[in-house]
């Protein structure tokens, strides 16, 4: 096949947001073989399904797959259903459980939908471990572990610290990194993605793959990214978060949340943008940052849940916070609330009609001064509503309710 861009053409457009590439020359005669043969690279990004629930932390790295497609390459997404039956030590303080050979059907079923909303699955590879790990022979398992040696495994930074703090590491979570750099054995891969977390993982595959008489996969690892508070990693737990499959006036809503100098990174890490569009992005923050924010949180909106949604969330902000805006959108969920005599309290409230996740969330908000009751800040958690009131209850600039309170 013939390839749009030429190889320089394309490092500079994977390159960029990446955290870091081993190597850039490699990838670059990668490339320029591919260019000259007309061959695709084979790119791979694997994942656990074991939080099939993606939010946008989780698509910076599908997003770098999707520019990889988009220049011709093929991509393969991995399904880790084999090694999900081990649970990726990364980052844990402890052994982590297994999960059920039926759970793992059923979120790789939900994690196939969800990534059809970035790769364009008609042309990518989705493709799942156990069809070689579980065909592997006890001779076969005794040769993979031999690649390697336990003092290499304790170079890891979280095995290293629960090995100091004589924390339990079990045999079968040294297995993980040689399962996952046997992957890319077995798919004979060029190019394998992967969040920074994962860095000593993808460099086993690199080792493996020489030991097995291939050419070494390039890694390109993607930076964490930041949450709404620009402060804290992406985060369901934190709730600083933006769900794909959320409606797209709460993706817009939570989009122009964000603090600005967290736009371009955004932009870099979410978006498609091309260079030329990237660069005047950065010109334009400085002078007419809301204008830049909303094109993000459009763009955004667009990706996961289409144009026409994407123009109505824009139209209602505009409405709710517009300079003729009432601070009210168009519809609001009613919700009636059974109460006893003496009433309920504002933080209970907020978890009860699904406006905060927890008790500290709802403090949480509150203390932040996100939360509104008949467009008023209420600063107390512990303010009483009676039965018999009617009001409009807000938690952040865009999640209302029309709260009835009745009798127990």
């Amino acid at each position: 096949m013939k390839f749009s861009a030429t190889p320089k053409e394309q490092l500079e457009i994977v390159s960029t947001g990446a955290a870091d590439i081993v190597s850039k020359d490699e990838l670059l005669k990668k490339f320029e073989k591919s260019y000259n043969t007309g061959k695709p690279l084979v790119v791979k990004l694997g994942a656990d399904p074991s939080a099939p629930d993606i939010h946008l932390g989780h698509t910076v790295v599908l997003q770098k797959m999707r520019q990889f497609q988009s220049l011709g390459h093929q991509v393969v997404f991995l399904i880790g259903d084999f090694t999900a039956r081990i649970g990726d030590p990364t980052g844990k303080k402890k052994t982590r459980p297994a999960l059920t050979e039926e759970e793992v059907k059923i979120n790789a079923e939900t994690y196939k939908s969800q990534i059809g909303k970035i790769l364009d699955l008609d042309k990518a590879k989705v493709v799942f471990n156990s069809d070689w790990l579980s065909k592997m022979t006890f001779a076969d398992v005794l040769k993979l572990s031999s690649q390697y040696t336990v003092a290499r495994m304790l170079e890891r930074d979280d095995f290293e610290k629960r090995f100091k703090s004589h924390t339990p590491i079990s045999v079968v979570e040294f297995m993980y990194p040689l399962m996952q750099g046997y992957d890319s054995v077995a798919l004979n891969a060029d190019v394998e993605l992967g969040g920074v977390d994962q860095t000593f993982n993808l460099l086993v595959g690199r080792d493996l793959q020489r030991s097995y008489g291939q050419e070494p996969q390039v890694t390109l690892t993607m930076p964490i990214l930041e949450g709404l508070d620009g402060k804290e990693k992406m985060s369901k737990s934190l709730g600083n978060y933006v769900g794909i499959d959320e409606e797209a006036g709460q993706i817009y809503g939570k989009i122009m949340s964000i603090p600005d100098e967290l736009m371009v990174r955004y932009f870099e890490l979410l978006t498609d943008i091309g260079l030329d569009e990237l660069k005047q992005v950065k010109t334009r923050i400085t002078t007419e940052p809301k204008n830049v924010k909303m094109m993000l949180a459009k763009q955004i909106a667009r990706q996961y849940r289409g144009d026409e949604a994407a123009e109505a969330a824009e139209a209602e902000f505009e409405k709710i916070f517009g300079k003729t805006g009432d601070g009210l959108p168009d519809e609001i969920e009613e919700v009636e609330v059974s109460v006893p005599a003496d009433g309920i309290a504002l933080i209970k409230l907020l978890t009860t009609t699904g406006l905060a996740q927890s008790g500290g969330d709802a403090r949480r908000k509150v203390q932040q001064g996100g939360v509104k009751v008949d467009q008023q800040k209420v600063l107390d958690g512990q303010t009483i509503y009676s039965p018999g009131s009617t009001f409009i209850l807000q938690a952040g600039k865009k999640d209302f309710r029309k709260v009835i309170l009745k009798n127990e």
